[in-house]
């Protein structure tokens, strides 16, 4: 509902913003002015007319009296005799009202109507995006990866019990070696947490390039097909150039069922990390 709110308000401040550019008449408008250049002729000239008339009779006088027209009194009407040479008519600046809309103020109005669009419509999205509540259904929130009871069956055949939704492995850790994780900087209270429950929780990406890492069944180790990066079953690097071991979900069990909080991830531990000194078991897959 928030975000139809905001998508709403933003469209009528740019309908509000569209009425105010295409309504109102321009402040200055310089529809029927002259040019710059041609009021400093007239400018120019004018000068040089009084320079004549101060120097006396003469050409320039001529030329300059024949340039000066006498205008009418004001309120009288000034009827030229038959025949009498006409006065230059006035350049005088047609009304806003009957002029209009020019071509420049209409392309100018357009611009700033389409820029105020488009601004308009990115503060929308980023608003909506940022206050949009976020989906705690799929990857990002917690997510029941089965029961304890199935993690156990999969451990039984030596293999992890994995999750596509929450991207998650869960591997069974050995509780005779939790005094040397304890001692790992790394593993976090809540990560230590779940190993005294029995299990980690590996984020299936690998930490090198982020490529999706399987499980080796004959190895018994997690091997990365695309750079050959290789960690054991706790998810603690072995090989290849990978800067760290694997990351890891937080998680609880509760009723039974493994819950992975997908939106609280750990940093795998660093390189050298080998709590339960397990070595590959057969071939490797990579």
């Amino acid at each position: 509902m928030s975000v139809i709110v905001i998508v709403m308000v933003a469209l009528l401040l740019v309908l509000l913003a569209v009425v105010a550019i295409v309504a109102l008449p321009s402040a200055r408008s310089r529809s029927g002015r002259l040019s710059h250049r041609t009021r400093r002729a007239d400018r120019r000239a004018d000068r040089d007319a009084r320079r004549s008339l101060g120097s006396g009779p003469g050409p320039g006088a001529e030329i300059a009296l024949s340039r000066r027209v006498p205008l009418p009194a004001r309120g009288t009407t000034t009827v030229p005799a038959r025949g009498a040479s006409q006065p230059p008519a006035l350049n005088e600046a047609p009304s806003p009202d009957a002029v209009g809309v020019t071509r420049r103020q209409f392309f100018n109005r357009s611009l700033l109507v389409g820029l105020g669009l488009g601004a308009s419509a990115f503060g929308a999205s980023s608003m909506a995006f940022l206050w949009a509540p976020q989906n705690k259904a799929g990857f990002g929130g917690k997510i029941n990866v089965g029961t304890t009871a199935a993690a156990q069956a999969a451990f039984a055949k030596k293999q992890p019990l994995y999750s596509a939704t929450a991207k998650t492995y869960m591997v069974p850790y050995p509780k005779a070696d939790l005094p040397k994780a304890k001692k790992i900087a790394a593993y976090t209270a809540p990560i230590i947490a779940g190993m005294e429950a029995g299990y980690v929780a590996l984020y299936q990406r690998c930490v090198h390039l982020g490529c999706r890492v399987p499980w080796c069944d004959s190895s018994q180790w997690f091997e990365c097909p695309c750079h050959g990066s290789k960690y054991n079953r706790v998810g603690e690097k072995k090989a290849g150039p990978a800067p760290r071991g694997l990351d890891r979900f937080v998680f609880e069990v509760s009723g039974g069922n493994i819950i992975v909080d997908t939106g609280n991830l750990v940093l795998g531990p660093p390189i050298g990390t080998n709590t339960t000194q397990q070595t590959a078991e057969g071939p490797f897959c990579v």
